[in-house]
């Protein structure tokens, strides 16, 4: 008895599937580890706290690097994902050749409410076995910054980070590819609403 499965697309394919039209931008799919993925819409803390990350970054980073905002990066050999920020090194042609692969990358920025165990639970891996040094995750759940570094392979083939670390919204965070340059997390992260003061 054969058992299906899952069809696993390539770099090149996935490429192929969105110039033939296939996939559109409105469509929200990424391509990670081979599977086409659609991401879940966005809540307003979400949104808010997005709006908040373009507002600052761009100020604290100035033209040292360059910023993009749900972007694709490309993680060979089968991986698109496109991050809520990406921090990537300046480039001549500013990627109009290709996407940036994780020898540009700096910093990975996800902000995360409903899709935190899959931001923890599959990107983690996928950034580190990309050998991507620095990944941050805005936690709104538990309304914290987590910063992971270090990616390492344990003796299972496994991938993670050696290092995490939470940094709290009225802290200060330095950027780990700039550490003279920092964010103020309490201009980040989204306010709690008193409705009782309303």
């Amino acid at each position: 008895m054969s058992i299906a499965q899952a069809k696993r697309f390539t770099l090149d394919e996935y490429h192929k599937l969105i110039d033939l039209g296939f996939l559109h931008e409105d469509d929200h799919i990424q391509l990670i580890n081979g599977e086409l993925i659609q991401m879940v819409s966005k809540g307003t803390a979400h949104e808010t706290c997005l709006r908040n990350l373009l507002r600052e970054l761009p100020k604290v980073i100035g033209d040292r690097a360059t910023l993009q905002s749900q972007a694709p990066i490309t993680l060979p050999p089968n991986s698109e994902p496109e991050p809520d920020f990406t921090l990537v090194k300046n480039r001549d042609d500013n990627y109009l050749s290709a996407h940036p692969s994780p020898a540009d990358v700096l910093l990975v920025m996800e902000v995360a409410d409903s899709s935190l165990s899959y931001d923890q639970d599959f990107k983690i891996p996928l950034y580190a076995q990309a050998g991507i040094a620095d990944y941050w995750i805005f936690n709104l759940f538990d309304n914290y910054l987590e910063c992971y570094s270090e990616p390492y392979r344990d003796n299972h083939g496994k991938y993670g980070y050696l290092n995490k670390r939470i940094v709290l919204p009225n802290q200060i965070i330095f950027l780990p590819c700039f550490p003279d340059l920092s964010i103020d997390l309490n201009r980040i992260f989204p306010k709690k609403i008193n409705f009782n003061e309303l």
